[in-house]
């Protein structure tokens, strides 16, 4: 598969269902190899969006497709808020998106860059109305560059592709 800049490609639901999986993955596997994380924040997931440039696209479908971005966020426990530098990176796998360019030839498609923090917040919250809350605040660095491009939903899934921002309220 031939690695290119941008994949102009449409973005659909059972894309946005695969970056999720991708991400749940990640959430696994980290807490598997950090179980002192995973006692606090296993469940404790509030979403799961896609962000940046390839959220523009899904949205506009003119941005094009580096790469994907996706963030989960957590309620923040009360005894720690989790480790928001961790990071991790997967592969989208073959598609009609093709290869994100300069990187290794393990990966047969586009990288998936997998984002984590968490959100002071009680259980029990609407997700849309703290995370537009968390963008429109702009405390935080994350939250700053966030809102200059996009963020779309992937968990919960009865909110799937649903645009958290731009906000429209």
């Amino acid at each position: 598969m031939t690695a290119t800049a941008l994949s102009f490609e449409a973005v659909g639901r059972n894309d946005l269902r695969r970056l999720a999986r991708l991400a749940r993955t990640d959430r696994d596997e980290f807490f598997e190899r950090h179980p002192e994380w995973g006692e606090r924040y296993r469940d404790r997931v509030l979403c799961v969006a896609l962000c940046d440039q390839a959220a523009l696209h899904f949205i506009g479908g003119s941005a094009g497709i580096q790469d994907f971005q996706v963030w989960t966020f957590y309620l923040e426990h009360p005894d720690a808020p989790f480790p928001h530098q961790v990071t991790g990176l997967s592969d989208f796998g073959p598609s009609r998106f093709g290869r994100s360019p300069g990187v290794a030839e393990t990966f047969k498609g586009r990288q998936v860059h997998l984002y984590s923090r968490s959100l002071p917040c009680q259980p029990g919250v609407e997700p849309v109305a703290v995370l537009q809350d968390f963008l429109r605040a702009g405390a935080t660095h994350s939250a700053r560059t966030l809102r200059e491009e996009a963020v779309v939903f992937l968990e919960p899934e009865e909110i799937l592709g649903f645009v958290a921002w731009p906000s429209l309220v």
